[in-house]
Parts: structure tokens; C-alpha cells; sequence
């Protein structure tokens, strides 16, 4: 049976969209504590079919599928901006497909707005009114109102009327960052895009036999199940090794390993991947916050989703990549010996204008990644990292990094490297990685 807090997120997903929400509301509707209700609101915003606005309150939005997670809803563009709403509460909602500023004349302003987008403009009440007539909702740059009529005219059509004290760049650039940001969200898969559902997950209760096991082994080809108590709750993992020489009626909870490795379904598929690669798992069990069982993952989910990562275009810059999107191959001290050219830019620096502790970290692991791909595919992750020693180096400097592999085997990897400027040591480190093979 579910749990009250269950209950409620699914009675908050089935109510229509737009709809207010409160916690009161909640508590008097499903008969549970406010507390309760609150905790549920909570996790609802955080999966993001909920928005809570200054001044408005909490609403029910659309939920946007992975695919569209660019785009924002309005409701999301007025916490963005710390924005008020004048008019249209109804539609906050919606989703924007685009913004415009209306930095040109009224006529060529309105050839660029349509439905669906959002128009940020000072105090140009033609515009707010003309705008709102094409479907568009408006953003008042400036902290300016909008006429009463226009306010009503909002109302109406159930599209928002927003001001906000920044003016039109910062407004923008502000929102152009929220949606920069999802997109980097974008490429981080979960555990929850890729599980087996318990609906499809074979599992074995604690009092199922030896031979519940090979009855479930023989009809799908599986050799490891996760264990539940009578709540459904994860207790074990039980697997061939675990099975064999007993008889048919043991117990499964007398043999099964306790205690298993679980995720929950907001655990990334590279975090997961480290975890199975590092104990050798093949599957892990994917727990509620409650330890009840949501569904299983396989190494051969994971190894797929990190291969469909690769494939995808690169839509979201972060400032590692920016970063080591400088470094450029050269030839190396020997023949044999890749190394590195980069340049230290003004964004890589502290505020005494040298090269900073943190971008020195990625451009070492950077190499380290980049020489240890030639001798195997996959990803890298930095099990132990020693910097022996960084002296400053000046911004517009460049410098060379020589990664030296000292040892590489099927799981690991140890990785010397040494940054020189202008044929001066200027940083030392050793790196010990785990490889996370895609293959």
C-alpha cells in the first residue's frame, strides 16, 4: 500500500495544470498533517511539476520531458528574475518557447513576436497590449507597471504580465543562463531514465526457497535478484555463488548477502557506473528514500546510457570545458611522449592573476584523461590525486603539461604528470584513476 507521502505526490500530479496548491489544502484534502503536506510540495517542486512564486504561491506546472528541459516555464522565468506578476496568473504554467527584446520600433517588435514567446520591454504600454494580442506573454523591465487594461487584458487571455527591476540585458542574460544551465543538466542521465521498473523487476522475498531461485533463473536467463521483506523493502541480493551447494527448501534469507550496495533514481548513470566497475557489481537494486524497491540497473544499462551520452551533441558548455577546450596536443619531450599546449586566459586565474589551484586540477586530470584513452575507450574517474607542488604562473603564459603513464591495467590507471613553463617546472602531480570500460 502506499504511503501517505506517496499518496499525496500522486494526487498533486493528477491536478490539472495551472492549478494553486497549498499546504492547508493538501492536509484538509488527504486528511494528513501539514508537515506532511509540505514535505510532499517540497519534493514535488524539486521534481518539477511545481513552481512556488513570491507573492502568487505554488502552482501546478507542466512536467517537462528530458528532451524539452531547455525550455522554461513562466512560472520559472519570475523566480528567475525576481520578477512580479501584474496580470495573467492563470497561464504561468505555460511554456516559452522563445524571448524577444523589443529594442526597435513597435512594428518590427510585433514582426517577432508570436505565440508562445515571452517579450521583454521597458515601459512601452503599445507593446505590452499589441504582444499580449499575439499570444505573447510580456516581461517589464525596469520595475514599471502596466496600464490597468492591460493588466485585465492579461487576465483574459491567461497570459503573464511580468515586471522586474533589472533592465532588459541583465533580464535576459539571466534567463539565457537558467536555460544554459538545464542544458548541461541535459547530458547528466539518471538512474530513474534507465531502471527496470519494479513492475518488470524479477525479485525474492525472504521466505522464498533455493528453488524459487532456479524457477526464476530458468524463465529469464538472470542469476541475480534483490531480496524484500513484506514491505517491500530491500533486505539482500542473492546470486548464483550465494545458491550453490544448498538444498532446494533453505531459506533464501539465510543464504542471501545483507546489506547490498543500492541507488536511489536521482544517482547519475557515471556514478553508478564507478560503483559497479570499483565493486564488481552487475546489478543494483534502485531504492525510495524508504529503501523500498523502485527497480533494478545493469551494468549493461549503464555501459548503453554513457554510449548514448557520447553520441549526443554537445549542448551545454561548463567551465571545465571552457577550460580544457585550450589545451591543444604537441609533440612531447621524445617521439614516444604526448603533451600539451595551453594557454592561461584571464578566466583560468585567482585574483592575484596567476593560474588558479582548481584549474590546474582539470587541466592535470584532462591529460591524465587524454593519454590514458590510448592505450583504452571509456571514461575516467580519479580514484586518489597527490599535487606535489604549483609555483604561480602569470595569465597569457603558456604552458605545456606531460602526462607519463607509469602503470594501466583492466580497471585502473597511475599517471604522472609535470606542467612546464617556458622550460621551468611549475607543477608536479600523480593521478590514480579508475577506467570505466564502454565496451
Amino acid at each position: 500500500m502506499a504511503t501517505k507521502h506517496e499518496q499525496i505526490l500522486q494526487y498533486i500530479d493528477e491536478l490539472p495544470i495551472g492549478e494553486k496548491i497549498s499546504v492547508r489544502q493538501i492536509a484538509k484534502a488527504l486528511n494528513v498533517s501539514e508537515g506532511t503536506a509540505y514535505r510532499a510540495i517540497k519534493e514535488a517542486e524539486n521534481k518539477g511539476y511545481v513552481s512556488t512564486i513570491e507573492r502568487v504561491g505554488t502552482i501546478r506546472i507542466e512536467r517537462k520531458k528530458k528532451e524539452n528541459i531547455e525550455k522554461l516555464t513562466f512560472a520559472e522565468v519570475v523566480n528567475i528574475v525576481d520578477g512580479q506578476v501584474l496580470g495573467g496568473r492563470a497561464g504561468l504554467h505555460k511554456t516559452l518557447n522563445k524571448f524577444v527584446i523589443g529594442a526597435m520600433k513597435l512594428e518590427a517588435m510585433m514582426r517577432y513576436t508570436g505565440a508562445g514567446n515571452l517579450l521583454i520591454v521597458g515601459n512601452r504600454d503599445n507593446a505590452h497590449e499589441l504582444a499580449l494580442k499575439a499570444g505573447a506573454a510580456v516581461l517589464v523591465t525596469g520595475g514599471f507597471d502596466a496600464l490597468d487594461h492591460v493588466k485585465k487584458l492579461a487576465d483574459e487571455l491567461q497570459l503573464p504580465i511580468i515586471s522586474s527591476s533589472y533592465d532588459s540585458f541583465t533580464v535576459a542574460t539571466m534567463i539565457n543562463r537558467a536555460i544554459y544551465d538545464q542544458l548541461i543538466k541535459k547530458e547528466i542521465i539518471l538512474v530513474e531514465d534507465i531502471l527496470t521498473p519494479v513492475g518488470e523487476t524479477v525479485f525474492l522475498k525472504a521466505n522464498d526457497t533455493v528453488s524459487d531461485w532456479y524457477r526464476h533463473k530458468d524463465e529469464t536467463l538472470h542469476s541475480r535478484f534483490p531480496v524484500v521483506d513484506h514491505n517491500m523493502k530491500v533486505i539482500g541480493m542473492i546470486t548464483s555463488k550465494d545458491v550453490m551447494g544448498h538444498e532446494q527448501d533453505t531459506l533464501i534469507e539465510k543464504i542471501m548477502t545483507k546489506n547490498p550496495m543500492t541507488v536511489s533514481g536521482l544517482t547519475s548513470v557515471a556514478s553508478s557506473a564507478h560503483m559497479m566497475v570499483w565493486e564488481g557489481i552487475e546489478v543494483l537494486p534502485v531504492v525510495d528514500d524508504g529503501n523500498k524497491l523502485q527497480g533494478i540497473v545493469s551494468r549493461q544499462d549503464v555501459l548503453k546510457a554513457l554510449q548514448m551520452v557520447q553520441r549526443q551533441p554537445q549542448v551545454g558548455e561548463t567551465l571545465d570545458d571552457t577550460v580544457t577546450s585550450q589545451m591543444v596536443l604537441t609533440k612531447g619531450k621524445t617521439k614516444d611522449a604526448d603533451s600539451f599546449r595551453c594557454q592561461v586566459t584571464p578566466q583560468m586565474t585567482n585574483h592575484i592573476g596567476t593560474i588558479s589551484y582548481g584549474v590546474f586540477t582539470t587541466i592535470v586530470t584532462e591529460a591524465a584523461n587524454r593519454v590514458l584513452r590510448g592505450y583504452k575507450k571509456g571514461d575516467l574517474v580519479v580514484e586518489n590525486m597527490t599535487i606535489y607542488f604549483i609555483k604561480p604562473v602569470q595569465m597569457d603564459s603558456v604552458i605545456e603539461i606531460y602526462p607519463k603513464v607509469l602503470e594501466v591495467g583492466r580497471k585502473f590507471g597511475k599517471v604522472d604528470i609535470e606542467v612546464f613553463n617556458e622550460d621551468v617546472l611549475v607543477g608536479k602531480a600523480m593521478m590514480m584513476c579508475q577506467l570505466i570500460d564502454r565496451h
